[in-house]
């Protein structure tokens, strides 16, 4: 009897769960989906695009994932779409560092130094969004990730008071992981929301519209 009713009860719950689930992604893409467009062309003047990390490898060369982000971010910028870029990364060891690599390369395609903008503490979207308003000041932004990160980083962007529009990288990378990985995301998105949370890090001010060079080694 107490494995009936035990095995009700999980039923039950998992079925919350997902319910849960299903109407937050619903909500979240219903959110952000005004403010996605498909082409560069598209895009509102902003004061910055902003590059979400991803991995590099140990010799800091940029996976595909986060080679097409920083690509696209950089076709933005020269399309005059904006005028700096924010590289937000982790930066939480000394043997891990997602932005630099990332400078580094956008200094090979032609962006100025002053134009690139370094933050360290990106940990997560969440982190990346609140900083860019707190930290560096952002009042309108373009967003440049893959199809299946960009409602949720649209809607918590647009949460947090940021001005934004996002558009997608060119490579798409949805996989079954990125699906399911995404569903939970998109729940802590919501729950960083209703609690406030906030990053493990912020620090002194460095508004978007200085010189970009003030955050090299920081």
């Amino acid at each position: 009897m107490f494995l009936k009713h035990f095995l009700h009860h999980t039923l039950a719950l998992l079925i919350l769960g997902l319910v849960v689930t299903a109407v937050i992604n619903v909500y979240i893409i219903w959110s952000a989906d005004a403010s996605i467009v498909s082409e560069i062309d598209e895009l509102n003047k902003a004061q910055v695009v902003i590059i979400l990390g991803a991995g590099v490898t140990e010799t800091g060369i940029l996976s595909q994932i986060f080679k097409d982000r920083v690509d696209t971010a950089a076709a933005v910028y020269f399309a005059k779409k904006v005028n700096k870029i924010l590289v937000s990364g982790d930066n939480s060891s000394l043997a891990y560092n997602e932005v630099v690599p990332v400078q580094e390369y956008l200094l090979t395609l032609g962006v100025p130094s002053k134009d690139i903008f370094l933050d360290y503490a990106g940990f997560d979207t969440y982190d990346t969004m609140y900083r860019a308003r707190r930290v560096f000041a952002v009042d309108s932004a373009v967003i440049v990730t893959q199809s299946f990160h960009l409602p949720r980083a649209v809607f918590l962007a647009k949460t947090l008071g940021l001005t934004v529009q996002g558009l997608p990288a060119s490579t798409d990378a949805t996989s079954l992981r990125n699906f399911w990985r995404e569903r939970a995301a998109q729940v802590k998105a919501i729950f960083d929301i209703v609690i406030k949370s906030t990053p493990t890090y912020l620090g002194e001010p460095i508004p978007i519209t200085g010189d970009g060079r003030s955050t090299l080694g920081l």
